[in-house]
């Protein structure tokens, strides 16, 4: 119980981290939650105008989801229900950072993270997949977003039934949709082009 308090503590603080406000000031000299949608997050790194400080915020939202997820499991041995704490401890860190007054990111990237470092490699993939396909077929990012959450969450949901994988999962996507809330009030719009050439494909 020690170890699972100091690394959901840990995994928290990490979280926490505004890397991609970091990054805007200290390589761009700006406040990027004065770009797009305000958000602190590597999006509006990228459009604030710095390409290679993007991916550097992406990367670092990615990996801060990471090192304790990966402790818990494979140093700790801890069970799988106290794993999964630590990883969603990292995903409320950065949506609720202290630092930046509790209006953390929309934590795509860190969740991302997270599956990244669980050992159930099947919900990384099946999250992968759903994305990919949203990402063909959905033209309004936080549906695609939404869209592979729901898709892993379906996943775990049907394979596993009620375990703790699929609370996890779908704690994950209800953040998801309360992040995205506002661009979630938009009607999805489906892309033409892929469609298109799947009829040409099928004649």
């Amino acid at each position: 119980m020690s170890y699972f308090t100091l690394l959901v503590l840990c995994a928290f603080g990490l979280g926490a981290c505004p890397f991609s406000v970091w990054i805007g000031r200290c390589l761009l000299g700006k406040d990027i939650r004065g770009y797009g949608d305000g958000n602190p997050g590597a999006a509006n790194v990228f459009r604030a105008g710095g390409r290679k400080s993007g991916f550097l915020a992406v990367f670092l939202d990615t990996a801060k989801g990471v090192p304790f997820v990966f402790l818990a499991h494979s140093f700790f041995k801890l069970p799988e229900a106290a794993v999964l704490g630590v990883a969603m401890s990292a995903i409320l860190g950065h949506a609720f950072s202290p630092i930046l007054q509790l209006k953390g990111g929309k934590a795509v990237a860190v969740s991302f993270g997270t599956i990244l470092a669980l050992p159930q490699h099947d919900i990384l993939f099946a999250l992968a997949g759903s994305m990919f396909l949203g990402f063909l077929f959905i033209a309004i990012d936080a549906w695609v977003v939404v869209f592979g959450a729901t898709g892993a969450a379906t996943y775990v949901l049907v394979t596993r039934g009620s375990s703790w994988d699929t609370f996890f999962m779908l704690g994950v996507l209800a953040l998801l949709v309360l992040k995205f809330l506002d661009e979630l009030k938009t009607v999805p719009r489906i892309k033409l082009k892929p469609i298109a050439w799947l009829q040409s494909r099928g004649q």
